[in-house]
């Protein structure tokens, strides 16, 4: 059973490389937008970011989605603890698939990403907030300037697909 977590801060193109390789390794795919509770979606609207306490049950959907089967999430998962609760919930190895890129390069992206929730004004806390995954974490790194087609062929490449 395979269970990965495409993440990265907001405009690296979580949920879009997520899509195509879940399709290419025959995933379900779960966009963990769509997890959130409606208070923080509305918290993050106002472009107010969200807290550990906001985050704590929205992370606790995205492990509980990654036990069901074979799942591919986009989610955030900024922090090692929000990885840590993740891997926790899904009761199981997680990978995570790490969408690195430039600050430039996502603020042009959630700018020109109409009716999305998450302003452009949010994009400096979730990159403050941004920890790598460390050694010791399941993980695969794909920088953003690569094509998508390109990135999930790494990504499949990598995982045995």
């Amino acid at each position: 059973m395979r269970r990965i977590v495409v993440m990265g801060a907001s405009g690296c193109g979580k949920s879009s490389i997520g899509r195509a390789l879940a399709q290419a390794i025959a995933a379900r795919f779960v966009d963990g937008d769509d997890l959130h509770p409606a208070r923080n979606v509305e918290k993050m609207r106002q472009g107010t970011p969200l807290d550990d306490d906001d985050r704590a049950p929205w992370l606790a959907k995205v492990g509980a989605a990654l036990a069901v089967g074979n799942r591919v999430i986009a989610c955030s998962a900024l922090k090692r603890k929000y990885r840590d609760q993740i891997r926790e919930a899904a009761q199981g190895e997680v990978v995570f698939l790490y969408l690195r890129g430039q600050r430039e390069t996502l603020v042009q992206r959630v700018a020109n990403r109409p009716g999305h929730f998450m302003p452009a004004s949010l994009l400096d806390s979730q990159l403050a907030a941004l920890e790598a995954p460390g050694v010791d974490e399941p993980h695969l790194v794909a920088d953003i300037e690569a094509t998508p087609a390109e990135i999930v062929a790494f990504f499949r490449n990598r995982l045995g697909q």
